[in-house]
């Protein structure tokens, strides 16, 4: 028995693909040290991103919006409600919004990932028979929790040709190779470590594993206690009676960010804070006619799209929040940069709408937001950046108002701290 990894949902090798020129050296290339390096979702953030590489292509994200519209007439801002994100996720949700990538983000609370693990059957050296199946791992976190449950799923059971594959046993383990700091206390509960025959498993038989950082530990982050770590789900296979194998039998190739935290601008932390994984929300604003915050969403969809458009004027103007490679990240200790970012943006309104800018109920709208280290005056702490690399905006109040409203409400439901070791992204439907 020779056995290999590939992607969720690539096709499986066959016995014809193993007997084609090069068959065996295309098996034992899925078998290489390259092809089963641990990968991270490519949004992840904090310490957890120096344990292994990035996924090379940024993670399905839900396909359907967050919230739905909201008729803007006599809503005010502070009606506008942003829904809890999402705390669970099936297995063919997961298998679904994966397509071809590495990971699903659903929320900062419930992500998932999977491998085909793929069996080739040999007798004196030819192949005579294939097998393969689908493991699943959903990651999940309840609301104001420190739990993180890792579900292992096992799907997509074939068998074709002369093979031992009911026979076979799958050893499912986790690790936690690394956390931050290292002295850090995690908890582990569950099935795991379970090994169980391709009979038992073909059933319908599921493996659940829970760790947990306790409360109250030093973290990395002064008044703010955080706590990371990276976690490494494993498969191993091993042969059934009358077959022998090779020595790769399954792989350790993907890891969840999971992050508890304890801040007191954060919910839940005078019962010992919570978890999150590790990766950037994505905070959506809308621009469809019947949303609140329409004004506030054309503004960033312009920023975006045709920053050299905006004002202040800068040729090269370039805003973060768009990608993982240059997120936005929340400023709220320091209360006096906050207010410079704001009185910079006020001045820069003034300047280009004229003295009267508020005239008719508009306020000045900034972007990036105030409450970040990207704001109008990041430039100061900053000597690369111009200080106009940021965008204002005269707009309706009201908009303006629900557009902070669901800022606020953002980085409460998912747990944004302040600085580096955090951040989020913004998205225009």
């Amino acid at each position: 028995m020779e056995s290999y990894v590939q992607p969720l949902n690539a096709s499986p090798l066959t016995t014809a693909d193993v007997e084609a020129p090069n068959g065996l050296a295309r098996l034992r290339a899925l078998q290489t040290e390259d092809a089963l390096s641990p990968v991270l979702p490519h949004e992840v953030i904090g310490e957890a991103k120096s344990a292994a590489p990035l996924a090379t292509e940024e993670s399905a994200q839900p396909s359907a919006p967050d919230r739905p519209a909201l008729q803007s007439d006599g809503v005010s801002a502070s009606a506008v409600i942003l829904p809890e994100p999402s705390h669970t996720m099936t297995m063919a949700e997961c298998i679904r919004e994966l397509g071809t990538k590495e990971f699903y983000v659903k929320s900062r609370y419930a992500v998932c990932s999977g491998r085909q693990f793929g069996q080739v059957w040999l007798e004196n050296g030819k192949p005579v028979g294939e097998s393969h199946f689908d493991v699943v791992v959903i990651g999940t976190i309840p609301k104001n929790s420190r739990d993180m449950t890792a579900t292992y799923h096992y799907t997509d059971f074939t068998a074709k040709g002369k093979n031992g594959a009911t026979a076979m046993g799958v050893t499912t383990s986790a690790a936690i190779p690394q956390t931050w700091p290292s002295s850090a206390a995690i908890l582990r509960g569950g099935t795991l470590p379970s090994t169980k025959t391709w009979a038992q498993l073909v059933t319908g038989l599921t493996n659940e594993h829970t760790i947990t950082a306790l409360s109250g530990q030093a973290g990395t982050l002064g008044d703010t206690r955080m706590i990371a770590a990276v976690y490494q789900p494993s498969i191993k296979l091993v042969a059934p009676p009358g077959w022998g194998s090779q020595p790769f039998t399954g792989g350790n190739i993907f890891m969840f960010p999971p992050r508890w935290d304890e801040a007191g601008y954060l919910s839940a932390s005078t019962v010992g804070g919570a978890a999150v994984f590790s990766v950037l929300p994505t905070l959506k604003y809308s621009t469809a006619a019947s949303a609140p915050e329409r004004e506030a969403a054309l503004h960033i969809k312009k920023a975006f799209t045709t920053p050299h458009l905006t004002l202040p004027p800068l040729a090269t103007k370039r805003l973060a929040g768009q990608t993982a490679d240059d997120p936005l990240t929340r400023l709220f200790h320091d209360t006096k940069r906050r207010q410079q970012n704001r009185d910079r943006s006020v001045y820069a309104c003034e300047k280009h709408y004229g003295a009267n800018y508020t005239d008719g109920g508009k306020e000045c709208d900034e972007f990036p937001f105030a409450s970040t280290y990207q704001g109008a005056a990041g430039y100061r702490d900053d000597p690369l950046q111009d200080g106009n690399n940021f965008s204002v905006m005269a707009i309706d109040g009201t908009s303006n108002r629900a557009g902070g409203n669901l800022l606020s409400q953002f980085y409460l439901l998912n747990r944004l701290i302040d600085g580096p070791d955090d951040g989020f992204l913004v998205k225009i439907d």
